[in-house]
Protein backbone atom coordinates (compact mmCIF):
# COMPACT_ATOMS: atom_id res chain seq x y z
CA UNK A 1 0.00 0.00 0.00
CA UNK A 2 2.83 2.20 0.86
CA UNK A 3 6.44 2.56 2.50
CA UNK A 4 8.05 4.93 4.46
CA UNK A 5 12.12 5.77 4.02
CA UNK A 6 14.18 7.78 6.24
CA UNK A 7 17.84 8.60 4.14
CA UNK A 8 19.07 11.26 6.37
CA UNK A 9 16.62 14.07 7.63
CA UNK A 10 14.26 12.63 3.77
CA UNK A 11 11.44 10.81 4.65
CA UNK A 12 9.99 9.18 1.56
CA UNK A 13 6.36 8.06 1.73
CA UNK A 14 5.83 6.00 -1.56
CA UNK A 15 3.09 4.82 -2.72
CA UNK A 16 3.06 0.91 -3.69
CA UNK A 17 0.36 -1.81 -5.61
CA UNK A 18 -0.98 -1.33 -8.55
CA UNK A 19 -0.38 1.28 -10.84
CA UNK A 20 -3.50 3.34 -10.21
CA UNK A 21 -2.83 3.67 -6.08
CA UNK A 22 -6.25 3.84 -5.40
CA UNK A 23 -7.05 4.87 -2.07
CA UNK A 24 -9.56 2.45 -0.52
CA UNK A 25 -9.87 1.73 3.27
CA UNK A 26 -6.44 -0.23 3.61
CA UNK A 27 -4.42 2.32 1.53
CA UNK A 28 -5.98 5.11 3.47
CA UNK A 29 -5.07 3.20 6.92
CA UNK A 30 -1.18 2.76 5.92
CA UNK A 31 -0.79 6.40 4.96
CA UNK A 32 -2.31 7.49 8.16
CA UNK A 33 0.40 5.09 9.85
CA UNK A 34 3.05 5.66 7.80
CA UNK A 35 2.60 9.63 8.60
CA UNK A 36 2.26 9.24 12.23
CA UNK A 37 5.36 7.35 11.95
CA UNK A 38 7.29 9.92 10.03
CA UNK A 39 5.86 12.73 12.99
CA UNK A 40 7.37 10.34 16.18
CA UNK A 41 10.80 10.30 14.10
CA UNK A 42 10.87 14.25 13.26
CA UNK A 43 13.53 16.45 13.54
CA UNK A 44 14.87 19.84 12.96
CA UNK A 45 15.62 19.91 9.37
CA UNK A 46 12.87 16.84 8.23
CA UNK A 47 11.30 16.77 5.33
CA UNK A 48 8.42 14.71 3.73
CA UNK A 49 8.52 13.52 -0.24
CA UNK A 50 5.41 11.54 -1.03
CA UNK A 51 5.91 9.82 -4.40
CA UNK A 52 4.39 6.28 -5.98
CA UNK A 53 5.48 3.32 -7.81
CA UNK A 54 5.41 3.46 -11.57
CA UNK A 55 5.16 5.73 -14.29
CA UNK A 56 1.03 6.40 -15.40
CA UNK A 57 -0.81 7.35 -11.65
CA UNK A 58 0.31 9.88 -8.48
CA UNK A 59 -3.10 8.28 -7.26
CA UNK A 60 -6.24 8.02 -9.65
CA UNK A 61 -8.26 8.60 -6.40
CA UNK A 62 -10.68 7.05 -4.05
CA UNK A 63 -11.38 3.30 -4.88
CA UNK A 64 -14.44 3.14 -6.55
CA UNK A 65 -14.70 -0.52 -7.83
CA UNK A 66 -14.47 -1.45 -3.92
CA UNK A 67 -17.13 0.86 -3.34
CA UNK A 68 -19.50 -0.31 -6.46
CA UNK A 69 -18.88 -3.76 -5.57
CA UNK A 70 -21.23 -3.28 -2.80
CA UNK A 71 -24.62 -5.47 -2.27
CA UNK A 72 -26.82 -2.77 -3.14
CA UNK A 73 -26.61 1.04 -4.66
CA UNK A 74 -26.90 2.63 -1.10
CA UNK A 75 -24.37 0.47 0.34
CA UNK A 76 -22.21 1.59 -2.57
CA UNK A 77 -23.15 5.25 -1.24
CA UNK A 78 -22.11 4.20 2.21
CA UNK A 79 -18.71 2.73 0.80
CA UNK A 80 -17.81 5.99 -0.84
CA UNK A 81 -18.81 8.31 2.14
CA UNK A 82 -16.37 5.72 4.35
CA UNK A 83 -13.58 6.76 2.05
CA UNK A 84 -14.14 10.07 2.33
CA UNK A 85 -14.45 10.46 6.10
CA UNK A 86 -11.51 7.87 6.67
CA UNK A 87 -9.44 10.15 4.15
CA UNK A 88 -10.38 13.60 5.85
CA UNK A 89 -7.65 12.93 8.92
CA UNK A 90 -4.77 12.16 6.01
CA UNK A 91 -4.94 15.89 4.79
CA UNK A 92 -5.23 16.94 8.52
CA UNK A 93 -2.34 15.39 9.38
CA UNK A 94 -0.37 16.59 6.33
CA UNK A 95 -1.79 20.44 7.17
CA UNK A 96 -0.75 20.21 10.76
CA UNK A 97 2.47 18.10 9.82
CA UNK A 98 5.72 19.98 11.46
CA UNK A 99 7.85 19.85 8.26
CA UNK A 100 8.15 20.85 4.87
CA UNK A 101 6.58 18.51 2.42
CA UNK A 102 6.35 17.84 -1.23
CA UNK A 103 4.78 16.05 -3.69
CA UNK A 104 6.69 14.77 -6.40
CA UNK A 105 4.16 13.23 -9.01
CA UNK A 106 5.41 9.86 -11.60
CA UNK A 107 2.29 10.59 -13.29
CA UNK A 108 -1.12 11.19 -13.05
CA UNK A 109 -3.08 12.98 -9.86
CA UNK A 110 -6.80 12.06 -10.00
CA UNK A 111 -9.75 13.36 -7.90
CA UNK A 112 -8.30 12.44 -4.57
CA UNK A 113 -5.12 11.67 -5.41
CA UNK A 114 -5.13 15.38 -6.33
CA UNK A 115 -6.15 16.29 -3.25
CA UNK A 116 -3.77 14.34 -1.36
CA UNK A 117 -1.08 16.47 -3.37
CA UNK A 118 -2.66 19.37 -2.80
CA UNK A 119 -2.42 18.71 1.03
CA UNK A 120 1.74 19.12 0.19
CA UNK A 121 4.04 22.76 0.46
CA UNK A 122 5.04 21.62 -3.19
CA UNK A 123 3.81 19.74 -5.79
CA UNK A 124 6.55 18.91 -8.53
CA UNK A 125 5.55 17.15 -11.63
CA UNK A 126 6.32 15.42 -15.00
CA UNK A 127 5.55 17.30 -18.13
CA UNK A 128 5.43 14.44 -20.55
CA UNK A 129 2.17 12.30 -19.20
CA UNK A 130 1.30 13.64 -15.87
CA UNK A 131 -2.08 15.34 -15.12
CA UNK A 132 -4.01 17.02 -12.49
CA UNK A 133 -7.96 15.94 -12.89
CA UNK A 134 -10.63 17.07 -10.42
CA UNK A 135 -12.97 14.15 -11.96
CA UNK A 136 -16.13 15.36 -9.73
CA UNK A 137 -18.02 16.97 -12.24
CA UNK A 138 -17.54 14.33 -14.66
CA UNK A 139 -18.70 11.46 -12.71
CA UNK A 140 -21.82 13.18 -10.97
CA UNK A 141 -20.60 13.67 -7.60
CA UNK A 142 -20.19 16.55 -5.14
CA UNK A 143 -17.08 18.12 -3.89
CA UNK A 144 -16.94 16.84 0.04
CA UNK A 145 -16.23 20.05 2.20
CA UNK A 146 -12.93 19.50 2.56
CA UNK A 147 -12.14 19.09 -1.18
CA UNK A 148 -13.68 22.28 -2.08
CA UNK A 149 -12.17 24.08 1.08
CA UNK A 150 -8.61 23.02 0.02
CA UNK A 151 -9.55 24.02 -4.06
CA UNK A 152 -10.56 27.66 -2.72
CA UNK A 153 -7.30 27.76 -0.44
CA UNK A 154 -4.41 25.99 -2.15
CA UNK A 155 -5.17 27.12 -5.89
CA UNK A 156 -5.50 31.23 -5.94
CA UNK A 157 -6.75 32.30 -9.11
CA UNK A 158 -10.72 31.84 -9.59
CA UNK A 159 -10.14 30.56 -13.21
CA UNK A 160 -8.32 27.54 -12.26
CA UNK A 161 -10.48 26.80 -10.23
CA UNK A 162 -13.05 27.27 -12.23
CA UNK A 163 -11.60 24.49 -14.89
CA UNK A 164 -10.39 22.16 -12.33
CA UNK A 165 -13.75 21.92 -10.38
CA UNK A 166 -16.39 23.31 -12.87
CA UNK A 167 -14.75 21.89 -16.21
CA UNK A 168 -13.35 18.35 -15.21
CA UNK A 169 -9.90 19.72 -17.11
CA UNK A 170 -7.10 17.59 -17.14
CA UNK A 171 -3.63 19.83 -16.37
CA UNK A 172 -0.64 18.84 -17.70
CA UNK A 173 2.37 19.70 -15.87
CA UNK A 174 3.56 23.09 -17.58
CA UNK A 175 -0.06 24.64 -17.48
CA UNK A 176 -0.08 23.75 -13.72
CA UNK A 177 2.89 25.43 -13.11
CA UNK A 178 1.32 28.95 -14.90
CA UNK A 179 -1.50 28.54 -13.05
CA UNK A 180 0.61 28.58 -9.96
CA UNK A 181 -0.63 25.04 -8.89
CA UNK A 182 2.51 23.59 -9.47
CA UNK A 183 5.87 24.23 -8.51
CA UNK A 184 8.05 22.66 -11.38
CA UNK A 185 7.62 20.41 -14.28
CA UNK A 186 10.32 17.82 -15.41
CA UNK A 187 10.83 15.47 -18.82
CA UNK A 188 10.20 12.30 -16.63
CA UNK A 189 8.94 10.38 -13.40
CA UNK A 190 12.97 9.68 -12.66
CA UNK A 191 13.48 13.74 -12.87
CA UNK A 192 11.19 15.00 -11.33
CA UNK A 193 11.67 12.65 -8.06
CA UNK A 194 15.49 14.35 -8.73
CA UNK A 195 14.28 17.60 -8.85
CA UNK A 196 11.83 16.94 -5.62
CA UNK A 197 15.09 15.88 -3.65
CA UNK A 198 17.22 19.01 -4.76
CA UNK A 199 14.14 20.79 -3.36
CA UNK A 200 14.13 18.89 0.10
CA UNK A 201 17.77 19.48 0.70
CA UNK A 202 17.80 23.03 0.14
CA UNK A 203 14.96 22.95 2.55
CA UNK A 204 16.55 20.74 5.32
CA UNK A 205 19.34 22.96 5.16
CA UNK A 206 17.16 25.54 6.79
CA UNK A 207 16.86 23.20 10.02
CA UNK A 208 13.87 24.94 10.93
CA UNK A 209 11.75 24.07 14.40
CA UNK A 210 9.06 21.99 12.79
CA UNK A 211 6.02 23.01 15.35
CA UNK A 212 6.67 26.93 14.27
CA UNK A 213 6.46 25.26 10.27
CA UNK A 214 3.50 24.03 11.15
CA UNK A 215 1.57 26.81 12.68
CA UNK A 216 2.79 28.97 9.87
CA UNK A 217 1.42 26.80 7.43
CA UNK A 218 -2.21 26.69 9.40
CA UNK A 219 -2.38 30.02 9.36
CA UNK A 220 -2.11 30.28 5.89
CA UNK A 221 -5.05 27.86 5.26
CA UNK A 222 -7.51 29.25 7.99
CA UNK A 223 -11.04 28.36 6.54
CA UNK A 224 -9.06 24.71 5.15
CA UNK A 225 -7.69 24.14 8.92
CA UNK A 226 -11.32 24.98 10.02
CA UNK A 227 -13.40 22.20 7.96
CA UNK A 228 -10.79 19.72 8.49
CA UNK A 229 -11.03 20.40 12.46
CA UNK A 230 -6.98 21.36 12.54
CA UNK A 231 -6.61 23.36 15.98
CA UNK A 232 -3.72 26.12 16.26
CA UNK A 233 -1.05 26.12 18.98
CA UNK A 234 0.31 28.90 21.16
CA UNK A 235 3.99 28.52 20.49
CA UNK A 236 6.29 31.14 22.56
CA UNK A 237 8.75 32.96 20.78
CA UNK A 238 12.37 32.06 21.63
CA UNK A 239 14.35 35.84 22.14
Amino acid sequence: MCTLEKRGNLFFLTLTGDDDHRLGPDAIDYILSAISQLKSQATPGSVLITTAQGTKFFSNGFDLAWARSADSKSGAVTRLRQMVASFKPVAAELISLPMPTIAALPGHAAAGGFLLSLCHDYILMRRDKGVLYMSEVDLGLPFPDYFAAAMRSKIGSVSARRDVMLKGAKIKGDDAVRMGIAESAHDSAEKTLEAAVRLAEQLAKRKWNGEVYAEIRKSMFPELCGVLGVSTKVIAPKL
